[in-house]
């Protein structure tokens, strides 16, 4: 028995698949940067802060990494709202992306701190430079030029992690799928289009983080270095 295709669900459900595709670049866009930032600041707190701020980060970083992004968000969403603090869905879903991509980025930035020769810090420190003022103006350009290329893998991956947040009732695009597929009754399709959809916005997302490169790094520009 043949398979007959049928997309005409999209001429209904395109303006769904809009607000779904709206909602799941808006959770990437607001948890990119404060995820980085939060990563950064727990990767230099356990290269150069007191033990006690380094078994912190330890702690945050092996919790987070070693349990499910769909368990922290249900916690967030629903552990708070037993103890009495509400969260919205879109708020609880960008908090625990933030939280999660947060500790997988201090690992990738601490490895692009200490990728740095410890000659160019010996060097920030005999021109009298602060040991901060060494940390924001030579170790943190070139550690985030260095890790770049996985920075960015890690987003796109946060971006397709924004899938299961339909569980905490936030109708990004998967939740939009599962609607439409239990009022069309054609998953085959709904699927693919999907599939298709975030193939592009992972891609667009890639795109855009790469030209976010070609401006910041003028050395690699400069030298051609494909990213």
């Amino acid at each position: 028995m043949g398979y007959e295709f049928d997309f005409s669900f999209l001429n209904e459900y395109w303006p769904d698949l809009l607000n779904g595709v709206w909602l799941t670049l808006g959770m990437t866009v607001a948890s990119v940067l404060p995820g980085f930032i939060l990563g950064t600041l727990c990767a230099v707190g356990r290269l150069y802060g007191p033990p006690y701020v380094q078994r912190a980060v330890v702690f945050y970083v092996e919790a987070i990494r070693n349990t499910p992004l769909i368990i922290q968000v249900f916690w967030l969403f629903f552990g708070l709202a037993v103890l009495g603090a509400k969260i919205g869905p879109f708020p609880a879903a960008v908090i625990a992306l933030v939280v999660n991509v947060g500790a997988y980025t201090a690992e990738i930035m601490r490895a692009g701190f200490r990728s740095i020769p410890k000659g160019q810090i010996e060097a920030a420190h005999c021109l009298a430079l602060t040991p901060t003022q060494a940390l924001w103006s030579v170790q943190l350009p070139q550690a985030v030029e260095r890790v770049y290329p996985a920075l960015v893998s890690q987003f796109v991956l946060m971006m397709l992690a924004t899938a299961i947040m339909s569980q905490i009732s936030a109708e990004e695009l998967t939740g939009v799928a599962y609607m439409i597929q239990s009022f069309t009754f054609r998953g085959f399709e709904v699927y693919l289009v999907i599939a298709v959809i975030y193939l592009a916005m992972a891609s667009l997302l890639r795109l855009s983080l790469m030209g976010v490169a070609h401006v910041s790094f003028p050395r690699l520009r400069r030298l051609g270095t494909p990213l």
